[in-house]
């Protein structure tokens, strides 16, 4: 049978018509401990980040953006498996030995690649290294990285006996790199992890794909390569920043060669607060308190998303959600089922989209400290009810990458009117009884299902 031109065209348009749109890849640049007002548009620190900020105009600046605890390893695993830490038990920061996240919970990696897609990890894991709790069987076709945070190590400031006999760590898909982690290596891992990011893009850019990059940086002790030591103007933390902002660079720059700008969302956001403790080596918030504690300093992190034509360009949103609701989110958009026991995020798609009367699916968001529940913000973002609890603040900063001296305060029941009032500074609970009162038996429903 021979074809005219007419049907010719006509025939092969036809397919590409009816073809479904490929699944969208996923990129989570994931921080340690990085301030809110670290980075340009967030803040006006005296160093570049011209990356972070291009980002910021190709998506959306999210002013409202938590996560549950704001600490290490905490916050990792909320963020991987929609679970809050007082369902997975994995709370604080776990040190080297421990088995970490217990693996009945799936990760993201490995809901998404029952999707269908590839997966990797190239950063600071965190949330357990024992044989059943490391990356390449938790999910990750590939991955690099410290098992935990940089300082669990010899050369600890403040406490190096805890790690003599316990070396620092590099490990690669599985197996260990470097047996010993030394001031030499360090300056390198931000540099490493992008080098891995970059090339896993190139090589699977005909995939969907998951990339998860949680920098060691800027966690104390801060390290920078030789090419941007100095450079900054502003210290070593400046140089440490601008780094990472080149990395997000570097990233941007490979999934635009590959071709996978348009069906790639972007997120990049900070595991919790700065440790301010360490002064100039640490991150800045213009809010109350820092890590470790409930206090929008520890658990407000700044937050950008970007998606050409599914993610307005250009745009701030100030509605709230939270690192709990990314899985479920990413599981929504890669047509992935979530795992059949319970998570506690919902998919907040339609809010991070900008959808026009969107609404949080939440009543409420917690905040817990180690194994203690601390507090509940409405889901709107403008209430947040402290229960009474001890917390750390700083009575005086260190240098050079010396800590300096916390004391230990207390907060009683406590309302705040974050949108009036969110530096947390005045008490209303006297003014607004009843939201207290609604605020408070939703803390004593989660207290019931996990603190008890």
């Amino acid at each position: 049978m021979i074809l005219n031109r007419r049907q010719f065209l006509y025939t092969a348009a036809a397919p590409l018509a009816a073809r479904p749109a490929p699944p969208p890849n996923f990129v989570i640049i994931f921080l340690d401990d990085s301030g809110y007002a670290d980075f340009h548009p967030f803040g006006n620190p005296a160093y570049r980040t011209p990356n972070v900020q291009r980002l910021a105009s190709q998506g959306c600046r999210f002013t409202n953006f938590y996560v549950p605890q704001a600490i290490c390893s905490a916050s990792r695993s909320v963020l991987l498996t929609g679970c809050y830490p007082g369902r997975t038990k994995l709370v604080g920061a776990i040190g080297p030995g421990a088995r970490g996240l217990d693996p009945s919970f799936a990760t993201m990696g490995q809901v998404l690649k029952t999707a269908g897609y590839r997966t990797a990890c190239f950063g600071k894991w965190h949330i357990g290294d024992q044989p059943d709790t490391r990356p390449n069987v938790r999910g990750f076709d590939e991955s690099c990285g410290l098992m935990y945070s940089n300082d669990m190590w010899e050369f600890h400031p403040q406490h190096p006996e805890a790690y003599i006999g316990k070396p620092l760590q590099f490990w690669e898909s599985g197996k260990v790199k470097i047996a010993r982690m030394t001031k030499e290596h360090q300056p390198m891992l931000t540099t490493w992890y992008t080098e891995h990011a970059v090339d896993f893009i190139h090589r699977n850019r005909k995939d969907p794909f998951l990339l998860y990059v949680p920098h060691s940086m800027p966690h104390v002790p801060l390290f920078c390569s030789d090419k941007f030591r100095g450079r900054s103007g502003a210290g070593l933390y400046g140089d440490v920043i601008e780094e990472i902002d080149w990395s997000v660079g570097e990233i941007a720059k490979a999934l635009h060669r590959a071709g996978l700008d348009g069906n790639t969302l972007v997120l990049f956001t900070s595991d919790n607060g700065p440790w301010t403790s360490y002064g100039n080596h640490a991150g800045k918030t213009p809010f109350r308190e820092a890590k470790a504690t409930s206090f929008d300093g520890g658990v407000r992190s700044a937050c950008i998303g970007r998606f050409p034509g599914r993610i307005p360009a250009g745009s701030v949103s100030h509605r709230m959600f939270s690192t709990v609701d990314i899985l479920p989110t990413l599981a929504h958009l890669a047509g992935a089922r979530l795992p059949s026991d319970p998570i506690d995020g919902l998919d907040v798609w339609d809010l991070i989209a900008g959808k026009p009367g969107a609404k949080n699916p939440h009543q409420y968001y917690p905040f817990s400290t180690i194994d203690r529940l601390e507090g509940v913000l409405s889901s709107d973002g403008r209430w947040k009810l402290h229960l009474p609890h001890p917390y750390r603040t700083l009575v005086r900063a260190g240098n050079g990458g010396q800590a300096g001296v916390y004391r230990q305060a207390r907060i009683e029941l406590s309302l705040f009117d974050m949108e009036a009032d969110p530096y947390e500074k005045t008490n209303v609970i006297s003014r607004y009884p009843e939201i207290a009162a609604q605020l408070q038996t939703w803390a004593e429903q989660q207290r019931r299902q996990f603190y008890d």
